[in-house]
């Protein structure tokens, strides 16, 4: 085996190892330290390796590669729940008081390496963590702990084409793997639904053209990732019947149908200068199509609204979000490069399904970068970045669920601000 398949067998392995988060809904804003610190640019700028994901068809323009890097990402997560106390003693707080995520940070490593085969064709490959979410309340209202993990691992094998010396079209084929763990409610007799793993398939399409020597613009249609049903076995249990007695629940199987959406993005870059370059994307992710009403959805369900083994459906009302994100990167010595970036999208989340909020809680929308890159030989560069994404907050109240009759807590409010950093390497061979 040589050294880069080894290389990616162990970033497989270390993404599997630990949740992954996002701050675009669930999915990361970029793919590598150089597109982390230009604000998740990479549509119409093609960076490094990253373009795997971003949009296949820059490949053409990068040579023999092997990138390299590991992010560390740390969200802070909060809610706070505003009204009466719960009826009959389910909750383990006083209303009012702010409850903090244990949730640790995150490493998330990426790699991706990019071979020229001659005759306009280049072909790449790599393994990123995409995307993923999750809490870890000790306590919270309902009697019990809180506790959710997803994490999306995509590993995509490219081939681009140069037609010729202004335009360039390229194909990625994301197969992933995702796995996902909640523990939510178990005051109100919901179980725990432990790690499940499921596959998952989609493409990425991709087209770059340059109308002059120091303008190139691209777009990327990534089509929606098709997963395989998670599976929970669910063991048999006590459930509240509603009148203030128990009723016997078998075990079973609880199936879940968890997908990941649809993306269009198109973007530009503009050598300003010989030192200066210039860089925006736009996005648009279709999260209602996977998470919009009633979504994700449950294969079980029984006539009452819950699933066979009694576990409470989701209703996550996800919208549609669009994605804006800026970035510079300027030569300010022979070896040093200055980048820094901005990335908005408002969240998708609404504020009437303040519970799932809580569990599920992609509130973050505004995120400042920077970073730099060290061309330590005319081979081999060091990059780092960092981003932070200052508070952002969503508050509102669910009417069906948890059913208080009125007597209960009336608003719930979620909190989140978040950082990384990056350090990668770039190997020209």
């Amino acid at each position: 085996m040589n050294r880069p398949s080894r290389l990616l067998i162990a970033a497989l392995s270390a993404a599997l190892a630990t949740p992954a988060a996002a701050t675009n809904g669930m999915r990361m804003i970029g793919f590598s330290p150089t597109q982390n610190a230009m604000g998740g640019v990479g549509v119409g700028a093609t960076l490094d390796a990253g373009a795997v994901i971003t949009n296949p068809a820059g490949l053409t323009e990068l040579g023999r590669r092997l990138d390299l890097s590991l992010t560390w990402f740390k969200p802070s997560v909060e809610y706070k729940a505003t009204g009466a106390p719960l009826p009959q003693g389910a909750f383990v707080m006083q209303p009012d008081t702010t409850i903090k995520s244990d949730r640790a940070g995150s490493p998330i490593p990426n790699v991706g390496a990019v071979i020229p085969l001659g005759g306009g064709l280049t072909a790449g490959i790599g393994a990123f963590g995409v995307g993923g979410m999750g809490v870890d309340y000790k306590a919270n209202l309902y009697g019990g702990k809180t506790l959710t993990s997803y994490l999306n691992l995509r590993v995509a094998p490219a081939i681009a084409y140069k037609t010729c010396e202004w335009f360039s079209v390229g194909l990625a084929l994301n197969a992933s793997l995702a796995q996902m763990k909640y523990d939510v409610a178990s005051g109100f007799g919901q179980q725990l639904h432990d790690t499940a793993s499921s596959f998952g398939y989609g493409a990425t399409l991709g087209v770059k053209l340059h109308p002059s020597t120091d303008v190139a613009v691209g777009a990327a249609y990534e089509t929606k990732s098709t997963f395989q049903d998670f599976s929970f076995d669910v063991p048999a249990h006590q459930a509240p019947d509603g009148a203030g007695g128990t009723v016997s629940i078998p075990a079973g199987t609880d199936k879940l149908k968890f997908d990941q959406p649809a993306m269009l993005s198109g973007g530009v870059s503009w050598r300003v200068l010989p030192i200066l370059l210039v860089a925006a994307d736009v996005q648009w992710i279709n999260w209602s199509d996977v998470m919009g009403k009633g979504q994700p959805k449950f294969q079980n369900m029984a006539p009452n609204g819950y699933t066979t083994t009694g576990a409470m459906p989701f209703n996550m009302s996800w919208d549609d979000q669009v994605v804006y994100k800026v970035g510079a990167e300027v030569q300010a010595t022979p070896v040093i490069k200055l980048r820094a970036g901005f990335d908005y999208g408002k969240n998708p989340l609404r504020a009437d399904r303040a519970f799932e909020n809580i569990a599920f809680p992609a509130v973050a929308e505004t995120h400042v970068t920077a970073g730099l890159g060290w061309d330590v030989m005319d081979s081999l560069a060091v990059n780092v970045a960092g981003m932070y994404a200052g508070k952002a907050s969503i508050k509102g109240a669910n009417a069906a669920y948890p059913n208080t009759g009125g007597q209960g807590l009336t608003s719930y409010e979620t909190s989140m601000t978040q950082w990384s950093v990056d350090l990668g390497v770039g190997w020209k061979f």
